[in-house]
């Protein structure tokens, strides 16, 4: 009898991740032919062996590639449904394609003893056979708000972690109700297309470019905590997740309840589906974005605004992002309306004076040009 349908369902998830991580690190063999290979090939007559003789191996057979190393892949793991079941497939599926597997838990100090709910995260890592099993230990700022706070306090941890243990890529436990929050989040904000794309099935880090995985995008919340109940892994369920001082815990709780009972059954799989659809025209824009910047520069490197006038809007806004961030605002505190105003000294110039960006970033037109830099 093979596992429950939810275990299977999770496990699966994982084991395509490590199918893909395993086929990036592995390097393609190189089979190309050189001048002395081939001149040290023998002929036809020198490759029959003599009567009495041991046939040994023709010499034009290339080496065996050179021993890669054992790719580790941690596990973010918070101790909730999520993250438990995340941790329980990672340690099944991992050890049978050769893949190490550790996992790491983040304290952020947020509430009373956080520090021993981390030592247990830990313990129940090391009963799964995960090895490195650690905490982390955050200080939370305020920049952002509290969650986004929170968040980058717990990303610039697991980034440390990935280069301390040289690990190959760390795994997320966001479900597909995650994925719905967060296109709803953008929606609420008023965001451009890249925020309604969600979150990206791989993501990269500092000096890695796909670090970041998650294999749950594409499974519901309740599939996670069935897996967790059915294979009797003890869950902890943070109380900031039902806390309603938070944004996310009211669109959660009361937001996303109610467009179902309104709606009908099938938002939370329409809103993923949503997400999937705009992350590819998004990235389709970006591209043709990082096409289109060179062109509109000067031989200085400056921002011509009569060109970038004639580009399509969606591609145009797109350059003066990437070139505030560029020039030091912080792209989590960069929001379309910054953008919008920048774009004005192009659509609708009558004079008007520098927009102030966050981080101190200045955006002005003088001269046809479009400076953007440090304040």
């Amino acid at each position: 009898m093979g596992p429950h349908p939810a275990v299977a369902a999770i496990r699966l998830a994982v084991r395509r991740v490590l199918h893909d991580i395993l086929t990036e690190h592995t390097p393609a063999p190189d089979t190309r032919r050189t001048p002395a290979s081939e001149a040290a090939r023998p002929s036809a007559a020198e490759r029959v062996p003599a009567p009495g003789t041991r046939r040994s191996p023709a010499p034009d057979i290339p080496p065996a590639p050179p021993h890669q190393p054992t790719p580790l892949v941690l596990v973010a793991c918070s101790g909730g449904a999520d993250s438990m079941a995340l941790a329980s497939a990672l340690a099944f599926e991992a050890p049978k394609l050769g893949i190490r597997a550790g996992g790491i838990t983040v304290d952020h100090g947020l509430q009373p003893g956080s520090d021993l709910r981390a030592d247990e995260v830990v313990l129940r890592l090391t009963e799964l056979g995960l090895n490195p099993a650690e905490s982390i230990a955050v200080t939370v700022g305020r920049e952002g708000g509290p969650e986004a706070a929170a968040r980058d306090a717990r990303y610039s941890a697991l980034d440390a972690a990935a280069e301390r243990h040289g690990a190959t890529a760390i795994l997320l436990g966001h479900t597909r109700d995650d994925q719905a929050e967060t296109v709803l989040l953008g929606l609420a904000r008023g965001s451009g297309i890249r925020s309604l794309s969600g979150m990206a099935a791989v993501s990269g880090g500092p000096g890695a470019a796909r670090r970041y995985r998650r294999p749950f995008l594409f499974l519901d919340r309740q599939t996670a905590r069935k897996a967790c109940m059915v294979q009797s892994l003890p869950v902890w369920d943070d109380p900031h997740n039902a806390d309603p001082a938070y944004t996310r815990s009211r669109l959660r709780h009361e937001g996303l309840p109610a467009l179902e009972k309104a709606l009908g059954k099938g938002v939370v799989e329409a809103l993923a589906r949503t997400a999937q659809l705009s992350r590819d025209d998004a990235d389709a824009l970006d591209a043709w974005a990082s096409q289109a910047e060179a062109s509109v520069r000067d031989a200085a490197g400056l921002l011509e605004c009569a060109k970038l006038y004639a580009l399509p809007p969606a591609v145009r806004r797109r350059i003066l992002r990437r070139a505030a961030i560029e020039a030091g605002a912080p792209a989590g505190s960069l929001f379309a309306r910054h953008i919008e105003e920048v774009d004005r000294l192009i659509t609708g110039w009558r004079g008007q004076g520098a927009i102030n960006l966050p981080g101190k970033v200045v955006a002005q037109r003088q001269g046809g040009r479009l400076v953007i830099r440090q304040g």
